[in-house]
């Protein structure tokens, strides 16, 4: 009888002591207590995501980047069919070739009617010259003519000649003001040849941009996260082929209560703890605080249901550490996000900031 007690003692100290233990296990465990100064909220690492599309309705001639890769600014990743534009940008060139030899025509013509005209304004000069001699002759007529040295038939002469020369200058002027109309027209002429060619210009710039846009490149250094379309496809202007995520921002969202969202400010500081590496402790800034609750309760009435409301609150990573560690950068990680809400208070010691040299 007193073995079954004594037994019965060992095992129920043997319960205890291993209830004793689980607690001492589970308040080890436990993460250790903020304080008011503290607060902290679950998110997960996003990053700015980028659609690699067309510019230009084509086929997809080739993809060069895949699924994971990591990318720098500027790395071609895509290549759009460009036969039929380069059909075009040949075409207009030889547009071009033909206007620029029509611009070599109209400045011959130009000086054509230019000379034209330089040889109009002479012989209306000699008219007038010619003339000048014949009013004179008529003078000495008509004053030989009343002393009655010359005939009547000679003053009739020389009336008829002096007419026909102001007909020939009449003629002549005639002649200067065609002239002139002629090397205007010819000038209109060449500034449209001129302007053909700056039009033909043009459209070879326009064609050789979408030369250019038809090889598509990485706008920033990141990672290709998937192919949303595949070479051979035909895609309308604004096609998707492939999603990028920038590397070079990325960003923790999470969500805190009124009060603790009232005391926080751009640009303060988040450490921030993920789950996949809890024994490190990385650096980010508070850029972004809601103006707006997320979450808010049909009635606000009281202390209490004002409590409830919570704000949306976005945290970027460093940039210069993202970018020593940018291949190691994972986005959808889950983690957690803590604030400091009085800045004389230092952070606790599981929480100062422990960085690898690799992520």
């Amino acid at each position: 009888m007193t073995t079954q007690f004594t037994i019965k003692g060992a095992r129920i100290f043997f319960i205890i002591f291993l209830g004793i233990c689980i607690f001492i296990l589970w308040k080890y465990l436990q993460p250790e207590q903020l304080g008011k100064d503290f607060s902290s909220g679950n998110g997960r690492i996003e990053a700015t995501e980028i659609d690699i599309a067309t510019k230009a309705p084509g086929r997809i001639e080739a993809i060069i980047a895949d699924e994971g890769d990591f990318v720098s600014k500027g790395q071609v990743l895509a290549r759009m069919e460009t036969q039929q534009l380069e059909a075009q940008r040949r075409e207009a060139v030889a547009q071009l070739e033909q206007a620029r030899y029509a611009v070599e025509t109209a400045k011959s013509l130009v000086n054509q009617k230019v000379s034209e005209k330089s040889a109009a304004i002479a012989v209306l000069s000699q008219r007038k010259a010619e003339l000048e001699a014949l009013r004179k002759h008529l003078q000495r007529a008509e004053v030989l003519s009343k002393k009655g040295a010359s005939s009547m038939q000679d003053l009739d002469d020389s009336r008829a000649r002096f007419l026909s020369g102001q007909a020939a200058i009449s003629a002549a002027e005639a002649q200067v003001a065609a002239a002139e109309a002629a090397v205007t027209t010819a000038k209109s002429q060449l500034l449209g040849s001129h302007t053909v060619i700056v039009a033909i210009q043009a459209t070879i710039d326009r064609l050789l941009a979408d030369i250019n846009d038809s090889v598509l490149k990485a706008p920033c250094d990141g990672r290709v996260q998937y192919r949303v379309s595949q070479p051979g496809e035909v895609l309308g202007a604004g096609g998707r082929i492939l999603n990028l995520v920038d590397l070079s921002d990325v960003y923790i969202t999470f969500f805190l209560p009124t009060a603790v969202a009232g005391k926080l400010a751009i640009g303060g500081e988040v450490h921030l703890v993920l789950d996949a590496a809890p024994q490190f402790v990385i650096p980010a800034r508070i850029t972004f605080v809601a103006d707006v609750a997320q979450f808010t309760p049909k009635a606000v009435e009281t202390a209490t249901e004002r409590q409830k409301l919570m704000f949306r609150i976005k945290a970027r990573i460093e940039p210069e550490l993202l970018r020593k560690n940018i291949t190691k950068v994972k986005t959808g990680l889950p983690g957690m996000a803590y604030v400091r809400l009085n800045k004389e208070i230092d952070w606790p010691p599981h929480l100062q900031i422990r960085i690898p040299e690799k992520i």
